[in-house]
């Protein structure tokens, strides 16, 4: 336990309490994806009881929230894991969607708590995507150069959130002072910045993919979306489409099924078009419009183990026993015994390569260009530890310690 006045568990909660009051006020169309999923969840614990927390305390639901980044270069991300580090949040797994379908030049990590008692508390999670410049099933020869030259002369973050974020990390927590100081730099840095955006490299990098043009194209890092958790969200799926507000044509993850909630289950609103300045060829200055950021909610089940993922993946969520004893003595899911010996799920804290590919692929804007006969990149777990510069905790690790 620090001596700090602000802990690193308020630091997380209050960070993803201002941020999520950031994007509210940036996408308005959150809030009110915010406001059904409590309304959803209400029912259903009204409707099931007790039973309605088995994956987690109403409380633990209502406060969850899973936030979205994108950043551009091994430094950047980097820092990132400064920032959170600060707020007891650690890189768990590793996520290439350029395996994907369809793929998308990025690489990506999971910054989240990772012991039990911290999950409890409050469960936020940004899953952060780095851009892979140098796969030249992409980006050519001059347009990485051009990116390295435009990300590298970029600053995301000011030397003072940085400061901050190592202090934190190193006391466990900040003076009441320098926590409102953290969190007013912090969220600031990933808001909308309202710098023009050059259009000709923007146009240029979108026809490659409109993931790499939200990164490289732009000279600052913003929410790309922050998702509320809810119980049922099939209720939800319907309850927003009934408001007029137009969803993805599917949720992503394991159909809805009466056997045990497994893994993940998403969907989003379509990203929505937003105002933006843009500097054109000539010079000028004028408006317009993007639609990179959507408004996501997921579901979570119980965490699979590696037997219980490989059926999954292979054979799909039929070949799973019908009850959540059936899983546990099959070992294909993680349970453990509370006081009174009976069996309670280990919630799924982490994140589908799928699924997050069907979700930012059914809210881009352009298809994209891919050229598979050209040199990958090589990436892996062991080069973003490095990147990182600390533990890239394996999510599979991380369950067992907690059955």
């Amino acid at each position: 336990m620090s001596g700090a006045a602000v802990g690193t568990t308020e630091l997380r909660a209050r960070f993803a309490r201002s941020l999520s009051a950031l994007y509210g006020s940036e996408v308005p169309a959150y809030t009110t994806l915010v406001e059904v999923s409590e309304a959803v969840n209400a029912d259903v614990l009204a409707a099931m009881g007790p039973e309605a927390e088995r994956l987690g305390s109403v409380a633990r639901v209502t406060a969850e929230r899973h936030g979205a980044i994108r950043v551009g270069t091994p430094e950047e991300i980097a820092q990132v894991g400064r920032i959170f580090g600060a707020c007891g949040m650690f890189p768990v797994g590793f996520y290439d969607l350029r395996e994907a379908t369809p793929p998308i030049p990025v690489v990506s990590t999971a910054f989240r708590p990772i012991e039990g008692a911290e999950l409890a508390a409050n469960p936020f999670r940004v899953f952060t995507s780095m851009l892979v410049v140098d796969d030249r099933r992409f980006f050519d020869a001059r347009t990485q150069s051009q990116l390295e030259e435009f990300l590298g002369s970029r600053r995301l973050f000011p030397d003072e959130l940085l400061d901050l974020a190592d202090l934190a990390e190193k006391a466990g927590g900040l003076s009441s002072y320098d926590a409102e100081r953290f969190l007013e730099l912090a969220t600031a840095s990933f808001a909308l910045s309202p710098e023009p955006v050059d259009r000709a490299w923007y146009d240029h990098l979108e026809s490659i993919s409109s993931v790499a043009a939200d990164i490289g194209g732009v000279a600052s890092t913003h929410i790309n979306h922050l998702t509320p958790r809810v119980l049922d969200i099939d209720d939800l799926y319907r309850r927003m489409t009934a408001l007029g507000i137009e969803m993805i044509d599917r949720i992503q993850g394991p159909p809805r099924t009466s056997r045990p909630a497994v893994l993940l289950r998403q969907t989003s609103f379509r990203a929505l078009a937003e105002p933006r300045t843009f500097r054109e060829p000539d010079g000028t200055i004028v408006r317009g419009e993007l639609s990179v950021r959507f408004g996501e909610v997921e579901a979570r089940g119980v965490a699979l183990t590696p037997a219980g993922r490989s059926l999954y993946d292979a054979r799909g969520i039929d070949a799973f026993p019908d009850t959540e004893q059936g899983l546990h003595d099959a070992g294909l899911a993680h349970y453990r015994r509370d006081d009174a010996g009976l069996l309670q799920p280990i919630v799924y804290e982490d994140f589908l390569p799928t699924s997050a590919a069907g979700i930012f692929a059914s809210n881009l804007t352009s298809d994209g260009s891919v050229d598979a006969a050209q040199r990958a990149a090589a990436r892996d777990a062991t080069w973003l530890q490095a990147a990182l510069g600390r533990t890239l905790h394996d999510p599979y690790a991380l369950y067992a310690a907690q059955v």
